[in-house]
């Protein structure tokens, strides 16, 4: 336990009259980690640093991290938070709880004698599964991939943590050995995390443990049956907590040493919390590498039968009851942006795409289906790849950019479908974060597709705050109320409302779906074999042509086209 003035709410030190005490939040995601801090009082950000996340791409479809850099981004963010606290002569000392939000079901494996890693993280993004998730549905009934939902809420796929274990087990015996022997410890990267900070607390809360197909999503715990399906032993997995409450201090000769770290999440459930989702209905979406968007249902669990998943959106604190959210999340957003730019080179930076996107009233019936590794909800089709319809010799930069923004909202469109039919509740609103949020553009093409306001708050560091507020929450700590928070969370925001009539949104919602039937089993076997049949071997090498060298290509043959068809003097 931290001393009892770390606790204290009526301490004051510098700063302390204006702030209040300080809550710190680590925020470990895909592309960057960050470290920050915010004001009891308001709920401000008062200060953080960011570090990038290099990946490791192996093989293609493969990507990775080193959870030793991950580790080393996280203390460096919080050397420097202390610094510009002092900076700001804010004493670094009226921190007295941290938070902590991370990407979900990336895996990672380490010796726990030695706690040095025996693999990089296998990232939530990562495809290398594919054969692993067919063999696992030659196991079950019909090939169903949804054998395993009442249980664990989640479909067979390569997303989640126990497909990338069965995975590592199986392609490296010698770590399932270690398991077995009891040296091997398993963790999503919160684990990871509080291991390495805390000092060998090997432990994770309910939001993260909810996704790695391992964890009844009734009882909380380990499930013996999942567990024998993968073959997963029991021994190397953390132990489940709720998500606030204080799971020991951070340990010495580390930033902010002996403060507790006391609220853990998944990030998007991080940021459900963040944007006070606490009603039935309340829906958010994140725009990042990907997209998600997460609906809360309350204590119910509602089992999807569109293709979404049930998770459990976060348990604030021991004796709290879980509350439940049904999500559906977007494989490529944010990263088909930098596509354009590093693939490409469409756009020379990420800002010159909200110019180029409005520069143009329409994307000249261009869809684009960023299909890169498959889709997910609602196909859940590892199969499908991207595609571009519409391309005409008028096509521009111009309305490809457009059409990258709008293949964003379309995704989203399909999920919020999704989850009114399978709860039948009317979406109001749709509260956004995350670094896409940013773009106004983006914004209201999603306001215009939905039919609804799309409401951005000022502050958008809504993951890290809702890392914040459970740690502030916890027993020990309870800096603040959830109802202060609601209070709180009440300020102004950007809202973006639609401008497009029904008609229209309906037309183009059309069109894009149509787009995505052309993108869906391009990678099936089965398919293929048609297709070679169909077209003949030499024609099909011809037409598989990687999308980059397709885009290049046609957009030569435009320019050429354009250049020959001018009148000649």
């Amino acid at each position: 336990m931290p001393p009892a003035v770390m606790t204290n709410p009526n301490v004051s030190r510098k700063g302390g009259d204006k702030y209040g005490p300080l809550i710190g939040a680590i925020d470990q995601g895909t592309s960057s980690t960050r470290f920050l801090i915010f004001s009891s009082r308001t709920s401000e950000l008062i200060a953080y640093h960011q570090v990038e996340v290099a990946q490791i791409y192996p093989k293609e479809g493969w990507v990775e991290e080193d959870p030793m850099h991950i580790l080393q981004t996280v203390t460096i963010c919080m050397t420097e938070v202390w610094g510009k606290l002092i900076a700001m002569q804010i004493d670094p000392h009226d921190v007295v709880a941290i938070g902590m939000t991370n990407q979900r079901e990336s895996t990672i494996i380490w010796d726990k004698n030695t706690g040095k890693p025996y693999y990089n993280a296998i990232l939530w993004c990562d495809n290398r599964t594919v054969d692993t998730v067919e063999a696992l549905l030659e196991k079950v009934p019909e090939r169903d991939p949804n054998y395993l939902r009442p249980k664990c809420g989640l479909p067979l796929s390569t997303y989640f943590s126990a497909v990338k274990l069965a995975w590592l087990f199986t392609h490296h015996p010698e770590l399932g050995a270690k398991a077995e022997q009891g040296s091997l410890i398993f963790g999503t990267v919160d684990s990871w995390l509080l291991w390495n900070l805390i000092g060998g607390v090997h432990v994770t809360d309910v939001s993260n443990a909810s996704r790695t197909m391992l964890m009844d999503i009734e009882t909380l715990e380990w499930d013996p049956f999942l567990l024998n399906f993968f073959k997963i032993p029991k021994n190397i997995l953390p132990k489940i907590l709720s998500s606030s409450e204080i799971y020991g201090t951070l340990r010495e000769k580390t930033p902010f040493a002996g403060v507790p770290i006391s609220g853990c999440l998944g990030d998007q459930s991080a940021a459900l919390v963040g944007h006070m989702c606490f009603n039935i209905g309340e829906t958010k979406c994140t725009y990042g590498t990907g997209g998600f968007l997460l609906c809360n249902t309350g204590s119910e669990r509602v089992m999807s039968t569109h293709g979404l998943l049930t998770t459990v959106a976060f348990k604030l604190g021991p004796s709290s009851p879980a509350c439940y959210a049904i999500e559906g999340s977007v494989a490529v957003a944010g990263s088909a942006v930098r596509w354009l730019r590093d693939n490409l080179g469409i756009v020379q930076s990420i800002d010159e795409v909200q110019r180029l996107a409005l520069s143009v009233k329409s994307t000249h019936d261009v869809y684009f289906v960023p299909a890169f590794s498959g889709l997910y909800a609602p196909y859940w089709e590892s199969s499908a790849r991207g595609v571009i319809c519409g391309l005409t010799q008028f096509t521009t930069k111009e309305h490809l950019v457009r059409a990258t923004l709008e293949s964003v909202c379309y995704q989203v469109k399909e999920i919020i479908d999704c989850v009114y039919a399978d709860t039948r509740v009317e979406l109001k609103q749709l509260l956004v974060d995350g670094g896409m949020a940013h773009n106004d553009a983006l914004m209201q093409l999603q306001a215009n597709i939905l039919g609804v306001n799309v409401i951005r708050p000022q502050m958008l560091e809504t993951t890290a705050l809702g890392a914040a507020v459970a740690a502030g929450l916890a027993k020990g700590v309870e800096v603040w109320s959830l109802d202060e928070m609601q209070k709180l969370a009440a300020a102004v925001s950007d809202t973006f409302e639609p401008q497009i009539v029904k008609q229209e949104r309906e037309m183009k919602f059309s069109r894009w779906k149509q787009a995505v039937e052309r993108s869906r089993h391009w990678e099936d076997p089965n398919v293929t074999a048609r297709r070679k049949q169909v077209m003949g071997d030499q024609w099909y090498r011809v037409s598989a042509l990687p999308m980059g060298v397709f885009l290049m290509s046609a957009f030569g043959i435009v320019i050429l086209a354009s250049y020959r068809s001018l009148p000649t003097s």
